[in-house]
């Protein structure tokens, strides 16, 4: 009473690497507007915040420090 293996057929395989393919697709893209890093992003915010709240945009750019830091 030995259990066989699980065998899919060609069609089923080249939908699941379809499927994963289009995954990582998705994930390795990026979009045009989308800042380059976490730290651009955290300095863009920083720059929107400076006219209304100095004391915000400061913890955002020392924040983004933070992360260059820890990055290299």
């Amino acid at each position: 009473m030995g259990h066989q293996p699980l065998q899919r057929s060609q069609k089923q395989r080249t939908v699941m690497f379809s499927l994963i393919a289009q995954v990582a697709r998705f994930f390795r893209s990026t979009p045009v507007n989308a800042p380059a890093s976490h730290a651009a992003a955290l300095m863009e915010s920083a720059d929107v915040r400076a006219g209304r709240g100095a004391h915000h945009a400061q913890e955002l750019r020392a924040a983004a420090s933070a992360w260059l830091s820890v990055v290299r």
